[in-house]
């Protein structure tokens, strides 16, 4: 069944103390909203507290959000909590960046083209041309903008640049094989969700998955991380994993890998764009469904 389209995401942090969860559910109790979903944590390490709550205001009313913000800024100010709201109908700008491999692209298109994922793919940016054809069948702009050690400056402004003009609320890159500047990072922090496969750190450069056959690797998977200025080690957001024998030859190893690579982007872009992330302290508190 179907969710009711007229639902919000409420999700809020702070630190942890009595009466954190009683100051959301009363209000949303005040305001006569229906709780349809909720999830909390509270960390005793950082002592830090996280909410997250999907409710559906009163049916026989407007919602009117902007008095919702108002009276709850006031209550969460209490606790300092830092919180956002968003409609769950509200379809989120990612821009894809890309460069040839294009199976964790055609996942995510398929996805976007079948309603999976409730986004809006308002440019593709690849540093190859490869891929033009895919995004013109799609529709969807396609920027070929090529790097190399002498451009990289000029590259990441005009790629910003795109990011900007389409207000993207979030850029994936999917198999973007580049290393992208600290400033660039700096910029995305928090935005820009990368994807790699797990040998990592093991086998390296070219080819892991032939490195990985060498040495016998019982288990293949992938990460899906939000980008910052360690490579390939910021918060993580989902992990797969397979396991794997001696008779997955590196053909098999290498196609096993990236469909672990597909399923895991999508349920880490899925994860974003229902607010179930949480970045604190350089790591994430995610809510699974």
């Amino acid at each position: 069944m179907a969710k009711p389209k007229d639902t919000y995401y409420l999700t809020a942090h702070c630190t942890g103390s009595l009466g954190t969860v009683d100051v959301v559910t009363r209000y949303l109790r005040e305001q006569g909203c229906y709780v349809v979903e909720m999830q909390t944590f509270d960390d005793v390490v950082s002592k830090h507290f996280f909410i997250r709550v999907e409710f559906r205001p009163p049916g026989e009313q407007t919602f009117d959000e902007s008095s919702f913000r108002s009276g709850f800024e006031s209550r969460a100010g209490t606790f300092a909590m830092q919180w956002q709201l968003t409609a769950t109908s509200y379809r989120p700008n990612v821009v894809i960046m890309v460069s040839k491999f294009d199976h964790c692209l055609n996942d995510l298109l398929y996805r976007y083209r079948t309603g999976q994922l409730a986004i809006e793919i308002p440019a593709i940016i690849s540093n190859h041309p490869d891929l033009q054809r895919l995004a013109d069948w799609h529709h969807i702009p396609y920027y070929h903008l090529p790097v190399s050690a002498d451009n990289r400056a000029e590259q990441e402004a005009q790629v910003l640049n795109v990011i900007d003009e389409c207000e993207a609320d979030l850029v994936v890159l999917a198999r973007y094989m580049q290393v992208l500047s600290p400033e660039m990072c700096d910029t995305l922090n928090g935005k820009a969700i990368n994807i790699h496969h797990s040998l990592l750190p093991g086998f390296k450069g070219a080819k892991p998955y032939h490195q990985a056959y060498d040495k016998g690797v019982k288990l293949v998977g992938a990460t899906a991380h939000y980008i910052n200025n360690d490579l390939d080690e910021g918060p993580i957001i989902t992990q797969g994993v397979e396991v794997v024998d001696h008779s997955h030859y590196p053909e098999q190893l290498t196609a096993k890998g990236r469909d672990i690579e597909c399923i895991t982007l999508a349920r880490a872009v899925q994860y974003h764009i229902e607010q179930r992330v949480f970045l604190h302290n350089g790591k994430t508190v995610v809510f699974t469904s």
